[in-house]
């Protein structure tokens, strides 16, 4: 629920602060004082279009506020903290969006930037605006049919899950039959490279273990002599002439020697004698595997060719098959896998089109199936929602109207998935097989006609009306905006406008921008946009006020005649008497009180 809206910088108004709360909100004011600069900073606040040509003359940029309550651990709470923002107290929220002179537009939610997208997420859980372009919208098919699947409560998750499946198994079925040729090529490529690879059976890394061998067979004679050189300086050669030389063992033996004869004179002695015995027996170890080396390494001409021949092949397969030159075996190794996976898809042969006809059928059958189900609960929602709707139009001044809701089959055209649906030919598609069209009948002696031609401007906006009263249950948001649906209506109509507005209300927050005071006379708070007449000021501003009391008679009687006399302050009272005694006989929100302080916009 929105709380509290500040505009600065928007059109007509420098700074003004609009106090809401829960039930029914009307702002009210001459034409042109600013009445939709109020819907338009909640558009803008709620991730709408910026638009620099709004910002006020003079003004570097344009700035709207809100404080909206949210339900904690609700999926708009939930979005603002996966956008950094934070809660008070864990359900207020701060909102904040900005548009320069220059274009440039900024969002804040919950005291951090985000992108504007995270508005507009906020808005599809917390508000729903109904505009007098809403009324054109109704009369489109696409949205006759959701409102009607929204009063029924109808989901079409599962619908279009199925039709999703059955027209991606056709496609893989048309693909397998009309490619069959080109398919087969490629089969026969992959089926090639798979048994040549196969054959070489390339295993992970060989290709690097290969390369360091045959290093080692090139250069066998020279690392077998290092070996041993290696071998003879620790150890000695028995073999050599010269085999009384020192060697590194023979030295630290003597030293081992020297000092074990002053062994337990001295504590540090001993620990450095200690030392050089673990000194001797690496020197023994190293200079044995040495020497075991050099004995195990002989240059084998044979084994080398054999080695570099193994290479010559692998590298063969990396230059048709590697991915990229440097993988080597490894990317032959995956370009097999992908190639095995592939292959299983463009399988041609006869079993394969039978599994996959048979799949495509089971789906199409199962699509139609479901479609069949929407229909029927359509059916039974249109007859539903045609009384609901007939009966609000009835106390809304249409009592010869008559509201009729058609469910029919789509018509398949060309280029459009079809199928049997109740066992005629239907159009299918994500939303199911049917075209639901919204009628009017004016009165006793009209044809029934689509909303389209059938209606007036002041009927649509009725119907408009009656349709959301009768979808207010489904409706999930907490806040609805009205702007100036009550165009085209008058008299009569426009007290039962107002009446069921306030039922709106009663539940959810509702914020209306009308002229009618009949309409405003329904309000929990009436919220005024003005253009008082500064002394010497050329620079237009408007106010924006709460009124109560006698402010909120003088306005309604404005409204009423656009005159402040007696009659037409005596006619406002009427209204307010008469719509306080309507809202008395009906359920009240808890804590809902009339009117309100005075707020005056601050320069």
């Amino acid at each position: 629920m929105l709380e509290e809206l500040r505009i600065r910088g928007l059109g007509v108004i420098d700074d003004a602060v609009l106090p809401l709360g829960s039930g029914l909100t009307v702002v009210t004011g001459e034409t042109g004082a600013g009445k939709t600069m109020v819907v338009s900073g909640l558009l803008l606040l709620f991730g709408g279009r910026a638009d620099s040509a709004r910002v006020r003359a003079g003004a570097d940029q344009a700035c709207v506020d809100g404080r909206v309550e949210v339900a904690a651990g609700s999926p708009a709470a939930d979005r603002v903290l996966a956008a950094g923002g934070e809660l008070d107290d864990g359900i207020g929220l701060a909102l904040r969006r900005t548009v320069t002179a220059a274009g440039r537009s900024r969002a804040y939610v919950g005291g951090a930037p985000a992108p504007v997208s995270v508005l507009a997420d906020l808005a599809e859980q917390l508000l729903v605006v109904h505009g007098q372009s809403d009324q054109l919208l109704l009369t489109r098919p696409a949205n006759q049919r959701a409102a009607l699947d929204r009063f029924a409560g109808l989901s079409t998750d599962a619908f279009r899950a199925s039709f999703e499946q059955w027209r991606a198994a056709e496609r893989a079925l048309s693909e397998r039959t009309t490619r069959a040729a080109e398919l087969r090529r490629e089969a026969g490529l992959l089926e090639h490279g798979l048994l040549e690879i196969e054959q070489c059976d390339p295993q992970p890394g060989e290709d690097a273990e290969l390369a360091a061998l045959a290093t080692r067979l090139a250069h066998a004679d020279a690392l077998r002599l290092a070996a041993r050189s290696a071998h003879d300086a620790l150890l000695g050669d028995a073999d050599s002439p010269m085999a009384d030389s020192p060697d590194v063992g023979s030295l630290v033996g003597s030293a081992s020697r020297a000092l074990g004869q002053v062994a337990g004179a001295d504590a540090e002695l001993d620990a450095l004698a200690g030392r050089l015995t673990d000194l001797s027996a690496l020197i023994l170890d190293l200079g044995a595997e040495f020497g075991s080396y050099a004995e195990q390494l002989d240059a084998d001409p044979a084994r080398l060719e054999q080695v570099e021949g193994r290479r010559a092949v692998l590298a063969e397969l990396v230059r048709k098959y590697g991915t990229a030159a440097t993988d080597g075996v490894a990317g032959v190794l995956a370009w097999s896998a992908q190639a095995a996976a592939r292959l299983a898809e463009i399988d041609v042969s006869d079993e394969a089109i039978a599994a996959l006809t048979a799949r495509r059928d089971a789906a199409a059958a199962r699509t139609a199936e479901l479609a069949a189900e929407l229909r029927a609960a359509r059916h039974s929602a249109a007859r539903a929602l045609a009384t609901a709707v007939t009966a609000e139009l009835a106390g809304l001044a249409m009592a010869g109207a008559q509201f009729t809701v058609s469910v029919a089959p789509r018509v398949a055209t060309a280029g459009t998935a079809a199928l049997p649906v109740d066992g005629d030919p239907a159009g299918v598609g994500p939303d199911g097989a049917d075209e639901v069209e919204f009628c009017l009948r004016s009165h006793a002696h009209a044809p029934d006609l689509p909303l389209a031609r059938g209606a007036s401007g002041g009927e649509l906006s009725r119907v408009m009306l009656a349709v959301e009263v009768c979808l207010s249950d489904s409706e999930p948001v907490p806040t609805m905006v009205f702007d100036e649906v009550d165009a085209g209506v008058g008299g009569r109509a426009a007290v039962e406008v107002g009446r069921r507005l306030a039922r709106l209300a009663r539940d959810r927050q509702v914020i209306v921008v009308t002229h009618l005071a009949q309409v405003a006379a329904f309000a929990d708070r009436q919220v005024v946009v003005d253009k008082p007449e500064r002394a010497g000021s050329r620079v237009v501003a408007s106010d924006v006020r709460v009124v109560a009391g006698d402010e909120q008679v003088a306005e309604l009687a404005r409204m009423l005649g656009g005159t402040d006399s007696g009659a037409a302050r005596e006619h406002a009272a009427e209204l307010l008497a008469a719509a306080l005694a309507d809202r008395a006989e009906s359920p009240s929100r808890e804590g809902r009180s009339r009117g309100g302080k005075a707020v005056k916009s601050r320069r």
